[in-house]
């Protein structure tokens, strides 16, 4: 037995063809792919985003709850090791560079037999130009290193076969030519696109009518570009997933060519997808979890059962496919998987799920049952929130002495075979409080438009969010973070979708104060997104300030004023920045 993973990164289902017949996108092979699978309508991330996923994509279980962005774990049950040890064979082809960073991967790609590395995606550390001139100072100052460095990769690849995904997939054909006669082994082909920023072969860029070829990397935040230039990203992000549908082409091409659909299990999927100016936001991460980028592509061929063109309706995530793949090699799962086993679901659309949960570290847990979508937002100061960590690393780096200096040890949780943990202190991107606790009804509401405020169901999806959280092992400040009851029952006291962040009166010494428009969730948010020595001091000062201005209402505007004059210049733009997606939230 054998099996291929292809795996795509931000790759939305709603600009598939198969997914989307009105779609714009040309991509007729993900319809020829479509008619060889089982097609998964209700398939959803687990944790957010790339390396969070992956780690899910490993272990087979959410592990959002417990930590950010970083590395397997010593204690991790990891899928290729578990093929690997039972005598499969597994080979890791990837241009994701989040793998090789201090945070993002050391750990990943160890765990298979072999793997291989393409250069050059996104801001990759790659080809150096001592001289190069620093970007535009208007660029986002986090973002300024990343486009810098892709400026400088995207030089060397002049041509379509110099380009990460191509040199991706050719490898991938390579592996099928030299070991397709071979039995047990497992292939996992990952391209970062089509991630920003998107860098688009230009065959496929002249499928569309791009006017403005530059702006090709939006930032992850609300809309604030023209009509025109939204329209020619989007173009843009189609380039690329037109890219990523011909190089998927020549890999269905060579199964054809090689008769592997016999005993190969076939699995086609993403981390995540990605907003594209739907609901005036671009990316993910600082906004709630709309179905843009939790909803998922999902294609699965299995030889055993040989369901192909048909649609599955099944609720399915991420965790779901590490244990698949052992069972399809007919090796035991470990008992901290959380995965469901998909052979029933891609034969008979059964034994998947009633519901699942999904999110980001810090932000809101969500849960689906299918029908509806629940987003449980944090108390105001999105508190307390920890790492719990044996590889104290970031994104991009390792854990700062002072996170380290203030660390404590936890006891182990059920899944960390008796090792105790450091406890770090941790930030959220964005307080989702700004948003509070939205329900949608994806029956009457697709397009998540119109947040509902109905008791019952809610009251019902804080029970399904609960039992999640519990078997999943949840820290209990989680419970607290978020409002609900550590014994998972919740009842009437626990609803949170009728309340409204604007409206909200508070006593301001000894005077009430009305917040206006999303001001009072803006003023948490930045609280909890600065450092927390400053925060203190702030609060104090906040006092002060409505005091002497004798404000009895406070604007957005008002919240703004207040930092930026005691702030340092160079935390402005953080303010700004919030006030931007505030106002984005109070629109809602």
């Amino acid at each position: 037995m054998k099996a291929i993973m292809l795996m795509f990164d931000s790759l939305n289902r709603h600009m598939l063809p198969p997914y989307n017949p009105d779609t714009f996108v040309h991509a007729p092979n993900f319809t020829r792919l479509a008619q060889k699978t089982a097609m998964f309508e209700n398939s959803y991330v687990a944790s957010m985003p790339c390396m969070p996923a992956r780690r899910d994509l490993h272990t087979g279980r959410c592990n959002f709850l417990h930590r950010s962005w970083g590395p397997l774990e010593p204690f991790d049950d990891s899928m290729p090791e578990l093929l690997k040890q039972h005598g499969v064979y597994t080979h890791l082809i990837t241009d994701h560079q989040h793998y090789f960073e201090d945070g993002g991967g050391g750990t990943y790609h160890n765990r298979y037999n072999s793997w291989e590395f393409m250069r050059g995606q996104e801001g990759d550390r790659w080809k150096a130009h001592v001289n190069t001139d620093e970007p535009d100072p208007e660029s986002p100052g986090k973002q300024s290193p990343l486009i810098r460095q892709d400026k400088i990769n995207r030089t060397y690849m002049q041509k379509e076969a110099d380009m990460p995904q191509a040199k991706t997939f050719n490898a991938a054909l390579e592996f099928l030519d030299v070991n397709h006669q071979a039995d047990n082994w497992f292939l996992q082909v990952e391209t970062f696109d089509p991630h920003e920023p998107f860098f688009a072969a230009e065959r496929f860029r002249e499928l569309y009518p791009l006017e403005n070829a530059e702006f090709d990397w939006p930032a992850y935040n609300v809309v604030t570009e023209s009509p025109e230039l939204v329209r020619d990203c989007r173009y843009a992000y189609a380039a690329l997933v037109s890219m990523c549908d011909a190089y998927l082409g020549l890999v269905l091409d060579k199964l054809d060519a090689l008769d592997l659909w016999d005993d190969t299990l076939l699995i086609v999927n993403t981390d995540h997808g990605f907003l594209l100016g739907e609901k005036n936001w671009w990316a993910k991460m600082v906004q709630p979890m709309y179905n843009e980028v939790a909803r998922t592509p999902l294609f699965i061929w299995d030889p055993r059962c040989g369901v192909k063109n048909e649609r599955r309706s099944a609720l399915v995530q991420t965790i779901d496919l590490a244990p698949s793949l052992l069972e399809f090699f007919g090796v035991p799962l470990p008992e901290s998987m959380q995965g469901k086993v998909l052979a029933d679901a891609v034969a008979r659309d059964e034994g998947a799920r009633d519901a699942l949960m999904f999110g980001q570290h810090g932000s809101h847990v969500n849960v689906t049952d299918g029908r509806f979508v629940y987003m449980r937002a944090p108390d105001a100061m999105n508190a307390p929130l920890f790492n719990y960590t044996l590889m104290p690393t970031h994104m991009r780096a390792r854990f700062s002495v002072d996170e380290l200096r203030d660390a404590t040890l936890a006891p182990a949780f059920s899944f960390t075979k008796d090792c105790p943990l450091l406890k770090t202190q941790a930030k959220a991107n964005v307080n989702m409080y700004l948003y509070g606790s939205l329900l949608f009804d994806l029956a009457s509401d697709p397009q998540q438009e119109q947040p509902l405020v109905d008791a019952e169901v809610e009251l019902r999806m804080i029970t399904l969010l609960c039992k999640l959280m519990a078997e999943n092992d949840a820290p209990a400040e989680q419970y607290e973070r978020l409002g609900l009851p550590v014994d998972g029952v919740p009842d009437a006291k626990h609803l949170r979708c009728h309340e409204r962040r604007d409206g909200k009166v508070d006593v301001i010494e000894r005077s009430s104060v009305h917040w206006a428009d999303s001001a009072n969730g803006l003023y948490h948010a930045l609280l909890t997104a600065l450092p927390g020595e400053q925060t203190r001091q702030l609060q104090t000062n906040f006092t002060q300030y409505v005091h002497t201005n004798k404000l009895t209402r406070v604007q957005n505007d008002d919240v703004v004023s207040f930092f930026t004059s005691l702030l340092p210049a160079s935390q402005h733009a953080v303010v700004h920045y919030f006030a931007r997606i505030a106002e984005q939230a109070g629109r809602r």
